[in-house]
Parts: C-alpha cells; structure tokens; sequence
C-alpha cells in the first residue's frame, strides 16, 4: 500500500482533482445501465482541462489503491457502444472529504444552460480582470480566435459571481436563436418576446446576463439580439457578451472589449501530455501560438507543427487525417447539420466515439457538436459539388424521419443543396414554425435568397408580420408583385407600425379589387380585428354604433353556400357582444336567438354565451357569486385551450377583486403555446399578458411592455397606444 496515498493530505494534484470531480456523482452510478458522459474517459478529460493520456498514470494508482474503480457501461446520449467509465470509491470520497474546503454559505442562483465548468489552465489573471470589470458594472465583449477558451473562461467568470451571491443568466446562441429564444434561456419559457420586455423581467443589481457563441447567429435574427443588447447596456445588470472575432453586430454601445490571446508557453505546455520533453513541448506550444484546443488535439508521435503554421491548417493537414473513414463520415454529418446533434439521431454514427476520444466534439448536455475550429475547417475543405452532394444525401434521409424537427433538418439540407422545393415549403413551414419560428424564419430567409417563386417570399413576408419584425416584412413585401396580396400585407405592415389610417387606406383599395365573396369574407375579417382592437373594459359607444352599421351591412349571399353560415355566425358573435356591453337587452335577446338557431340550443357555445351574459350583469362593479362559481365551473371543464383563456379573461373583467381561484387558473394557461399563424391567437396572446400585467403588479410594465408588442404583432394599434398611456400614467 503507497502511504501517500492512504493519507488524504498526500494526493497529488491530479489526484485529488479527479477525486473532487467524481465525487460530484452519487454512489447510486456505479451500478446504472446509463452513467453521464462525465465519468467517461473523454469526459473527465475535459472537465479537467487535461489531454486524456494525461489520466493515465494518476488513475492507474488511484485504482490500485482502491479511490476508484473502472467498469464498462453506456454513456447517456453516446450511442449503443459501451465505454470506460469511473467511480469514485467510499475510501476515495473519505480521502477527498478532508481536502475538500467547506462550500461558500451564500451562492447566486443560474439560468439558463449554464455549462459544466471545467479546469482553465493559465487564465486566471484573465479571469480576475474580467470579473473585476463586471463585478464593477460594466458590459464586456469578449472576444478572440475560434478554440481559444472564450466559453470557458466566461464560464468561470460566472462560477465568481455565482459564488459572490449573483444571479447568472445565461444563453447559448446557435443559428436558430432569436431575441425571444435568449429570453427564454435567461427567463424560462413564459419569457416575453420583445427586447425591451425581456430586459424588463431580467435587469437587476448583482445579475450578470451572458450571451454566449454570438457568431453563431444568423444573419436573419443579430438585429433582434443587437436591439436586446442596446436594451441591456444602460440597465443595473452586467453584460457578458461572448463571440469570435469580429462579432456578428461589432463593439455595440457601451461596452468594452476583452480580446482573449493565447496561452504564454508555460501554461501552454501544461495542456499537452505529461510525458512530452521539454524541446517538443516548447516546440509544439510555439507553433501553436500557445491556441488551446489545437494543443489538446496534439498528439505524441505526430510532427512538430511548422512555426508560423495557422491553427487552421494545423487542423486541417494532421488533425482530420489521423481520422478513420467511419470517424470522418461521423465528422461530415455533424459539419452539415444547422444544429448539435443527439448521436441516436446521425445515420452515420459509427465514428462518434473516434470523434469523442479525439476532442474533436463539445458537448451540451447529450447533445454534441464538433468544436466550431474544427466545423469551419471542414467545412472549408469541400468543394460546392461536395457540399452539394452531402447535404442532398441528408435530404433523403430526414425525409424518412416524421415530426417537425425532422422537416427543419429536410429543409436546411433541402436549400443547400440547391433550389429549395416551393411546394415542399409550402406544406411544411407551417409545421416548423408552429415549433419554432425562429427556425422557420431562417429557413425561408435562406430560401428566398436561392428562389424566384414568389410564394416562398409570401410565406416569408407572412412570416415576418406574424413575428412583429417590420423591416423584414416590408423587404419581403417590396419583392412581391402588384396586386391584392402585396397590399393586404402592406395594409398589415402599417397596423404593425400602428399607422391604421394608412392601414385601412391601403385595404379599402385592395377590397375594390376583390370578388364579392373575397370581398365579404374580408370585411368579416376586418370587423372581428376592430372588435377586438381594444383593452378590457365597455366597449366606446361610437366604436359600438360604427360596428354595428357595418356589420348590418355586410351582405353574406355573395359568399359561397358553404360559407354562409360561418360569415353569419361571426357578424352575429359581433352584434351579441357588442350588445351585451352596452345593455341594449333586446339586442342581445336577438342575437342569442339567431346563434341558438344556427348552432343549437345544446351546442357547448352556447353556456359559454349564456354565462357571458351573466357576467355582463354586475352589481358593484362584479358580477355575483353564482355566476362567478359558474364560470369556474366551465373553466374546468373545457379542453380547448383558445376557449378557456376566453372564458378566463371574461371571468377576470367581471371582478373587482379576483378569487384565488381565478388568478391561478390564469397563471396555469400563462405559458401555454398558441399559434402564431392565427390572428385570433396573436390578440388572445396579447390579452393574456395585459392579464398578467394586471395580476402581477411587480412584474406589470414588463408584462405590459410584451402586451404592447403583441398587439401591433396582432394589428390591435388602438389596444396597443391605450396600453403605452396607461404605462406612461403609471410610472
């Protein structure tokens, strides 16, 4: 038995580093079918911040001496091949136990897809400067080579202020991510949408927001990040924005910039394998430009690099050569994917492991990505047939995967492989918007530039006004011929831009040159959005008296048989609700006798109808307590989520002082998904945060600032202007 070993004080460094990191595990591992890829070989070796023959020897004695033990096992989200795995013994967690300092009494809270945190070697004079300048309240960009420990060193900045008592939210930007997808990361998935909202809900003193992999975004979405970074830079929060040179929106206002170099040769050289003599190290490290990633991809027995050799041709003369045929196909499929990747989703994945034991992927969570160095050089390596070829062979391919992911895969490979498919985009964007509109955003942005059908720039124009993006929209529209349709979106363009005078201009003009029946279903259309065009509360007797002559005016015989009924439905739902508001009971009588007829007297809208009525009734300013217990009562029973979140806020307007019940029936639908495409979606969306605003008065100009934009996103300009009043009024 070695004594140095049996006397917790005497672990060397190594040692007692693996030690720490194992024991982070619970006991209840060493017997699992699926460990995390953590206690993997490959695993360990990067969250050490060490090569992984640097293992070797430190874990040899410790097995011998009992603080661990290997076995094989399957890593979560490693493929079906079982691997080397390690775990901490109880003598080993009793060894480390008395080297361990006792953890900080005070921790900050995180958000967001925080890393893991890994060993850095060299940076702490890096870190220490970095934090100070945010721990001061200034806004840093930290920026610098592809490899070079941008990520790593933001993140053990964050694990400083984590362990100082702030607040970390975090995000990860990818091609997909928009402003609204960093809210989420920062807030959750209720977060808001628009920037000002988002900075609203997550501003605070000692918070620092990071945005991370900036240079990843595309095109499509940096002006939306950019404006949500302009939003953060005057807050009480600290900014850490992270990318690689230059960033995809420069210096922005008011930050300062951290250029991140390599390593000095002596922590250069701690990253390459112990066993490495002096010269080689120093020769390798030189040559390197002392670049991290390209250090650990070193291997012993390989040729010294060229001195003055760019890291990328570094990688790309010795680093992909060393790879198998099955780990460059593996390679290859990950290098043309817009996203990471689980392994159980590549079809070639026979080389995941290779590409794992190499260092060539990162990993968040099960999801793997090559390191973005590695990526670009691949990439940079084909010619446009190969590039061609690879992507229309995943064509094929996710076309025999269902679900919406899959058709986002179809579609990226689909326009980079050639002329995207209008037909197929046609059929399909829908399906990936309703899962992720930033998505579909880049995919139609990417297929217009590649398309002359001008049905993809309709999508993409639609796409863009029911994502409240103006600028886009208008460049969409400005490529579409003269017609009806370029005016009815320009007519939605300019309620985006709350100009309804413009608006109605504008679609007055396109209705002259309408059918009867197109005619008339969009003047229906345009009745039901007026109707809605405002907060809760009376409806103003003019706007009353304006609606009900053009509804009465409305000749239904020019649409289709089929059609008939649905137009005389919608006018009729109009006059009851208008009449309810005003009190004009004969009317209302009136109404509900020709919805009764035309639906049913059993028809489940009808109790919703009646119960409306009831609400209506009201003494002092609420409606009565047999009402209100038959609202909850409907609440609970209807499945349809667009009619409970109705019947909620009917319910709500009816109250002055809300029920428990009622504000927690509320909150449970706050964050539930309803669909962007649909007009009448976008304004209940736009209720609901005027709703949350009101129920949560210490979040209020937050959730109104969100309620604001999703009205102009819903064309509701008047509700959104009586919002921005009563925000001014209430600050």
């Amino acid at each position: 038995m070695n004594p140095c070993l049996r006397s917790g004080a005497m672990l060397s460094e190594a040692q007692s580093r693996i030690l720490s990191r194992l024991a982070q595990f619970g006991g209840g591992l060493e017997a699992a079918w699926d460990v995390p890829r953590a206690l993997s070989l490959p695993g360990l070796a990067e969250s050490l911040g060490v090569v992984r023959s640097a293992l070797h020897a430190p874990l040899s004695s410790l097995e011998a001496e009992g603080y661990v033990s290997t076995r094989s096992a399957h890593v979560t989200g490693g493929g079906s091949r079982r691997r080397t795995v390690v775990h901490i013994t109880d003598t080993g967690r009793e060894a480390i136990s008395e080297l361990e300092e006792p953890s900080p009494a005070r921790r900050g809270r995180s958000f967001g897809p925080l890393p893991e945190q890994i060993s850095l070697h060299g940076r702490d004079e890096d870190a220490t400067n970095l934090s100070d300048s945010l721990l001061a309240g200034s806004n840093v960009l930290l920026s610098g080579l592809p490899g070079v420990g941008k990520s790593s060193l933001a993140r053990a900045v964050a694990e400083q202020v984590l362990s100082m008592g702030w607040t970390v939210r975090w995000a990860s930007c990818g091609s997909d991510t928009d402003a609204a997808g960093v809210g989420k990361m920062w807030l959750g998935e209720d977060a808001p949408s628009s920037p000002s909202a988002i900075i609203g809900a997550s501003d605070g003193p000692r918070t620092l927001l990071v945005l991370d992999e900036a240079q990843e975004l595309h095109l499509r979405h940096v002006t939306g990040v950019a404006e949500l970074l302009d939003e953060a830079s005057p807050g009480s929060s600290s900014v850490l924005a992270v990318s690689r040179s230059p960033s995809p929106f420069g210096l922005p206002e008011g930050f300062s910039e951290f250029k991140l170099e390599g390593l000095t040769l002596k922590h250069a050289r701690s990253l390459l394998p112990s066993d490495t003599d002096s010269a080689t190290a120093r020769s390798v490290a030189e040559a390197l430009g002392g670049h991290p990633l390209a250090l650990r991809l070193w291997l012993p027995g390989e040729e010294v690099p060229e001195l003055g050799e760019a890291v990328q041709e570094y990688v790309e003369s010795t680093v992909m050569h060393r790879l198998s045929n099955e780990g460059t196909k593996t390679l290859d499929e990950f290098c043309i994917s817009p996203s990471s990747l689980l392994v159980s989703e590549l079809f070639d994945g026979e080389g995941a492991n290779e590409l794992d034991d190499s260092a060539i992927l990162r990993w968040s969570g099960v999801m793997a990505e090559p390191h973005h160095l590695i990526r670009n050089v691949r990439r940079g390596s084909w010619s446009d047939e190969q590039s061609n070829a690879l992507h229309a062979q995943a064509v094929g391919r996710w076309a025999t995967r269902q679900g919406a992911r899959a058709r986002r895969m179809e579609g990226h490979h689909m326009v980079h492989s050639g002329e995207p498919d209008a037909e197929w985009v046609s059929e399909h964007i829908q399906a990936i918007a309703e899962q992720d509109s930033a998505a579909a955003a880049v995919l139609l942005e990417q297929a217009v530039s590649l398309s002359e059908d001008e049905s993809i720039r309709e999508a993409a124009a639609d796409l863009a006004l029911e994502r409240g993006e103006a600028e886009i929209a208008e460049s969409h529209i400005d490529g579409l011929s003269v017609g009806v349709g370029r005016k009815l979106r320009s007519a939605r363009l300019a309620r985006l831009r709350g100009d309804p005078r413009s608006a109605e201009d504008i679609e007055a003009s396109a209705m002259a040159e309408m059918a009867p029946a197109e005619h008339t279903k969009a003047t229906i259309a345009s009745l039901v959005r007026r109707y809605d065009d405002r907060l809760p509360g009376r409806i103003d007797r003019r706007l009353a008296q304006e609606l009900t002559r053009a509804v009465d005016a409305v000749n239904v015989s020019s649409l289709p048989e089929s059609e008939r009924s649905a137009g005389s439905l919608a006018l009729d739902l109009i006059r009851h609700g208008i009449a309810l508001e005003i009190d004009d009971v004969s009317a209302a009588a009136k109404a509900h006798s020709a919805l009764e007829s035309a639906m049913g007297p059993e028809h489940p809208r009808m109790a919703v109808l009646d119960l409306r009525a009831r609400l209506s009734l009201r003494t002092g300013g609420s409606a009565s307590a047999e009402t209100l217990s038959l609202a909850r009562s409907l609440i609970e029973s209807r499945d349809d989520l667009s009619e409970r979140i109705r019947l909620i806020h009917a319910t709500l307007e009816a109250t002055d002082s809300h029920p428990d019940w009622l504000i927690e029936a509320h909150a449970s639908v706050a964050a539930m998904p309803l669909r962007e495409d649909l007009a009448m979606h976008r304004r209940l969306c736009a209720q609901r945060w005027y709703w949350r605003g009101v129920l949560e008065p210490e979040r209020r100009l937050s959730h109104w600032r969100e309620a604001v934009g999703r009205f102009r996103m819903a064309e509701c300009s008047a509700a959104a202007t009586e919002l921005i009043g009563r925000m001014a009024r209430a600050i």
